[in-house]
Order: structure tokens, then C-alpha cells, then sequence
């Protein structure tokens, strides 16, 4: 089974203090880069939540969003923060023994201090284990889309190698009438320009371009790539840069097959498998 770097779950859960509500979204990434939209209150909770998802995804860009809202008709209504106030008024104190024509905090200016008045407020120990349990049915949700994106990813790279195999064993019944038409071109090209020459010189130079645009050994090597892109894709796993490899070798290949090409049909032939391929290795950038 192969995955996805793509994918996107959600979960919610109510809990005594409030809703929490989280997201997290995957895009395709070289190494495994996290970040975090976090409430303030939750903050604290990060290094956990970075661990629990470095233990479960290898790759991607992972962007993890966490909230919660409060709720406002709890037990106790509206509370007041008092060791913040007190906080306050000692500041403003202090304040004014330095700036001696400031103006003192007044009733109002305090109750609007973000954190003075709320209701009673969620403690951090008491969400933790909360929030590691949603992260998880996330991670799960998560892992199920990027495995369904995996499986059609899957498919899609199956059905370009069957074209691709198609097309070499297409061109290999071609091979020897191709290299015997261009040889009987270059045999009267060379017995023009060579003269004289004897009919010993011209079969070494024969042999020697015969040598120089035979593509038996670049086709080989594409059907051993094909096979070696099977066995991979049937291993599954993180097989993200193994597969971006077996590209590479594929695309040296093909361009050396177009390269040595002296007819229509290799030529054809290397740039439908130089298409494919870059369609291939288009869609592995998001496989992990």
C-alpha cells in the first residue's frame, strides 16, 4: 500500500469546558514540516501533538489547527481573575511612581484586560488527554484519505508502465529492419564518399555505426525499470524517493534511445515513454 502526501481529516469533541474542533491538512513535501494554529490556551500542548504526528506521517507539509469554544453557560457564569487584577493594579501603581501625571486604570479598563472575566476556564491537564485522542481519530481519518488518494495514485503509475511496455515491445520487432535500412544507406553514402575504398573498410565502418545505434541494451534496461517500478509499488510503504529515482532512470533511457534513434519509429517511440514518464513523475512528488 502506497499513500498520499495529500490529504485533509477533521474531528470534534465536546467536552465539559467547551467544543474542541481540530483540522489537519497534508501537501506534498521533500522532508516532514509541521505547523500549528493553536489557541493560546493550547499552546503548551504542542510538543505533544508534533509527536504524535512525526510518529505516524514520514513526509509531507502537515498544517494542524486546534480550538476550542468555551462554553458560556457553564456552571459559576462569568468569573473573575483576581490574581490578574491584582497584577494590574500593582502595575499601574508602580507605573505612576515613574510617570507621575498618568492616569490610573479604571473599573472598566480592567474588566476589558483580555483574561479578567470569563467563565471557568478549561485547565490544561484536564484537556490534554483530550486533545491526544482527537488528534488520533484525526490521524486515522488522515490516513484512510491519503490511502484512497495512494490507491488511485497506484493505478495511475500501473496503467502509464503497461502503456510504456507497450510502446518498447511495439518498437523490438522493428529493430533489425530499421538497422538494416539504415545500414544500406550508409553503405552507399560510404561507398560514394569512400571511393575506392575496399569492401572490407566500409563493413568495419558499417559494424562500427551498426554498434553506435543499436538500442537492444537502452530497451532492456526500460523493461527491467518497468518490472523494478512493480515490485516497488507492490512493497508499498514510503516509497516516494525510490519511485523518483526509478524516473530518472527511465527518462536516461528513454533520452538515450532518442538519441541513438535513425528512424521514425525509435523516434516516436522515445518521446511517448518521455511524456509518460514526465506524467508519472508529476503525480510521485505527492506520493510518501
Amino acid at each position: 500500500m502506497i499513500y498520499s502526501m495529500t490529504g485533509f481529516a477533521s474531528a470534534t469533541r465536546e467536552t465539559p469546558q467547551g467544543a474542541l474542533a481540530l483540522e489537519i491538512r497534508t501537501v506534498n513535501h521533500r522532508y516532514l514540516d509541521v505547523t500549528f494554529r493553536l489557541e493560546e490556551s493550547l499552546r503548551a500542548l504542542e510538543p505533544a501533538l508534533r509527536e504524535a504526528i512525526a510518529a505516524q506521517l514520514g513526509r509531507g507539509k502537515v498544517e494542524c489547527r486546534l480550538g476550542l469554544a468555551a462554553r458560556q453557560d457553564g456552571e459559576g457564569g462569568l468569573q473573575l481573575n483576581t490574581a490578574l487584577v491584582r497584577q494590574l493594579v500593582e502595575m499601574g501603581h508602580l507605573l505612576q511612581e515613574y510617570v507621575s501625571d498618568s492616569r490610573p486604570l479604571s473599573v472598566a479598563d480592567i474588566l476589558r484586560w483580555p483574561g479578567v472575566v470569563g467563565g471557568a476556564g478549561p485547565t490544561l491537564e484536564s484537556l490534554r488527554p483530550v486533545c491526544l485522542e482527537l488528534l488520533q481519530d484525526a490521524l486515522g481519518e488522515l490516513s484512510a484519505s491519503r490511502q484512497r488518494e495512494g490507491e488511485k495514485l497506484n493505478g495511475f503509475l500501473l496503467e502509464r508502465i503497461a502503456q510504456m511496455e507497450t510502446i518498447v515491445t511495439g518498437v523490438l520487432p522493428h529493430l533489425p529492419r530499421l538497422i538494416a535500412a539504415y545500414q544500406e544507406r550508409l553503405s552507399a553514402r560510404l561507398k560514394e564518399a569512400m571511393g575506392n575504398a575496399d569492401d572490407e573498410r566500409i563493413r568495419q565502418e558499417l559494424a562500427l555505426f551498426t554498434q553506435k545505434i543499436d538500442v537492444d541494451e537502452e530497451l532492456s534496461r526500460l523493461r527491467a525499470h518497468f518490472d523494478e517500478v512493480r515490485r516497488v509499488l507492490d512493497k508499498g510503504g514510503a516509497v516516494g524517493k525510490r519511485l523518483d529515482f526509478l524516473m530518472q532512470e527511465l527518462n536516461r533511457e528513454a533520452n538515450t534511445l532518442g538519441s541513438k534513434s535513425v528512424a521514425v519509429e525509435t523516434s516516436q517511440a522515445s518521446m511517448e515513454l518521455k511524456i509518460l514518464i514526465e506524467q508519472m513523475r508529476e503525480q510521485i512528488q505527492n506520493i510518501e
